[in-house]
């Protein structure tokens, strides 16, 4: 018995290992042609890829468009997931950047995991022993370590209003921190009574709700059309969308599956981390001693965190 839950704990903790590593991978695609199309097109066309390719998934391996053999409440908690992490949160992420910057907004982000597992404890009992409390600690601290090294560009604190500005950009990372947290919980719950595939399918469609009730709202849809005329980056969406909502989602899913909440939420975490030797290789960037030694720290976090208790 003992065995069988320590091999599953470490599956999911390897599942969510490599989830942070496709949407690192993500990233440097998105930074490809995140400035072309803009933020929200980019998103939209992202999430409607990643819907349709979950949904051939679905009918080749089911015989189903949709995951219709799956109960209401799996569909609420799992949507609603979907709609508070890749829509909301997102969005309140977004909003951040520019008013803070992201190395300040990331290093804020860093909350998700202790609010995920905080939640989990209280909603679900879901515990964690001390070794795991200890390796969420470490990991972050090596998270926050990296990303106080980066330099802030975007980050405009003179003028006018900065103040203002600065508490609001402050305000918002931390909400979207909160509703990470939030959407890991209610990923939780919903994961358990479907398959991974199936899940994510469903918390794309929530979020995919989301960006369009937004987009017609803001009247954006010939935006969102023109963006889809250009070959080269629908061909580099649909890779990230292969590999971040389609397979880096899946692979979230199935570690929440395995996995206690805190212990998911931090190891996706490390992605500050993991796109590293990323920023050495294409963007020749010269990455200090301080960087490597928040690495090292992150690692040894994510290995207390696999420690058998």
């Amino acid at each position: 018995m003992f065995r069988m839950c320590s091999s599953n704990l470490a599956f999911g903790e390897l599942a969510a290992l490599a989830a942070a590593l496709s949407w690192t991978l993500v990233a440097v695609l998105y930074t490809s042609v995140g400035s072309r199309i803009g933020a929200l097109a980019m998103s939209l066309i992202r999430i409607a890829i990643a819907c349709a390719l979950l949904m051939i998934y679905e009918r080749i391996t089911r015989g189903l468009w949709l995951p219709t053999d799956i109960g209401v409440r799996a569909w609420i908690l799992l949507g609603t997931s979907g709609f508070v992490w890749f829509f909301l949160s997102d969005l309140c992420l977004l909003k951040a950047y520019l008013l803070i910057g992201p190395r300040l907004s990331l290093l804020i982000m860093s909350l998700t995991p202790p609010m995920a597992a905080a939640l989990s404890w209280i909603c679900v009992g879901d515990q964690l022993a001390l070794v795991r409390w200890m390796g969420m600690a470490v990991t972050l601290g090596g998270v926050a370590l990296v990303l106080l090294e980066q330099p802030n560009r975007t980050n405009r604190t003179d003028g006018p209003g900065a103040k203002g500005q600065s508490r609001r950009g402050i305000l918002l990372a931390l909400l979207a921190a909160a509703l990470q947290a939030i959407a890991f919980l209610l990923s939780k719950a919903g994961v358990g009574v479907c398959g991974a595939m199936a899940a994510t399918l469903i918390a794309m469609l929530g979020a995919l709700l989301g960006h369009i009730v937004l987009v017609t709202l803001w009247r954006r849809w010939p935006a969102m059309v023109a963006a889809t005329h250009d070959g080269q980056i629908l061909l580099i969406l649909t890779c990230a969308a292969t590999i971040g909502p389609f397979i880096g989602v899946v692979l979230s899913m199935t570690a929440l599956h395995y996995a206690p909440t805190g212990v998911v939420s931090t190891i996706i975490a490390t992605m500050p981390i993991l796109i590293l030797p990323f920023s050495i290789f294409l963007y020749r960037e010269k990455i200090s001693l301080r960087a490597v030694v928040g690495a090292v720290v992150a690692i040894a976090g994510v290995a207390l965190l696999s420690v058998p208790c």
